[in-house]
């Protein structure tokens, strides 16, 4: 019988929710491999009290306490309501994201940040249900280059220049990145 008041949090159901705990457990073993990495940040000796670790300890122990609520959560019924526990995974969609994931990790290195990241969205909107990827290509280009020129001339950090990037940077800027 569901809860009155409408939250799944409140009235447990029977046995646990494979699903749920995977995701608890994954947030769980994050949290972990977060606070192993924090004590192997390096901290200078001039840092009296509050140093470079503070905040990502406290980060990873927000998370891993997340995790254990929902490890309880899961334990006891999971939170996804009747209806998407009954929803089935579009494996389809899940196929065109993991492939748009790969490319783009495969292609960054070749073909530079642009290129390799209007590929990934492109997988992602046509996983998401897109028809259309010239629309889809000529918004990921924009997004891209946004990205790609706020990271290399405001931060001044590369991210991955190709030939698009080069091909830009000598035609705007009258130089070519290093």
């Amino acid at each position: 019988m569901p809860d009155p008041t409408g939250d799944p949090m409140v009235a447990p159901r029977g046995g646990f929710a494979v699903g749920e705990l995977c995701i608890a457990l994954g947030a769980i073993i994050l949290a972990a491999v977060m606070v192993w990495q924090v004590f192997e940040i390096p901290v200078s000796p001039l840092y009296a009290q509050v140093g470079p670790t503070v905040m990502p300890f406290f980060a990873a122990l927000g998370l891993g306490a997340l995790g254990i609520l929902l490890l309880l959560s899961a334990v006891r019924g999971g939170w996804q309501p009747e209806e998407e526990r009954e929803a089935r995974p579009d494996w389809h969609a899940l196929a065109w994201i993991i492939a748009g994931l790969v490319l783009n990790v495969v292609l960054i290195g070749p073909l530079g940040f642009t290129i390799a990241s209007v590929i990934l969205y492109v997988c992602v909107a046509r996983g998401f249900g897109s028809r259309n990827p010239l629309r889809d290509a000529g918004i990921g280009l924009a997004f891209a280059l946004i990205a790609y020129f706020g990271f290399a001339k405001t931060l001044g950090i590369n991210i991955g220049a190709g030939l698009l990037e080069n091909w830009l940077e000598s035609t705007f800027f009258g130089v070519v990145p290093s």
